[in-house]
């Protein structure tokens, strides 16, 4: 993310909560974030074992791009955002899908 200090909180913005995800989480211990789309693998990697005090096995990482959309005739774009996949080691967890 450049020159500019970030905290742990400005590089995992939310978990991303859905039935893929919430298998993702059962089957093969990992969970989904929205992150920072300027934040790297090893940054992601550092603010999950921050926040959450887990031991972090992989990260995977995707960029997408703002769709366009339109309200009358004016026309804007959505922000580009990033998810990322975090596999976490075993023995490690993180329950944000068990109060839904």
């Amino acid at each position: 993310m450049g020159s500019v200090k970030k905290t742990a909180y400005d590089i995992i913005r939310r978990p991303r909560i859905t039935e893929k995800t919430a298998l993702l989480g059962s089957v093969e211990n990992s969970i989904v974030f929205d992150v920072h789309p300027r934040a790297n693998k090893t940054e992601i990697r550092q603010a999950v074992e921050q926040i959450f005090d887990v031991k972090v096995k992989a990260v995977r990482t995707m960029n997408y791009m703002g769709k366009e959309k339109r309200v009358g005739s004016k026309t804007g774009r959505r922000p580009n955002w990033k998810k990322a996949y975090v596999s976490l080691k075993e023995g490690n967890s993180i329950d944000i899908i068990e109060g839904l």
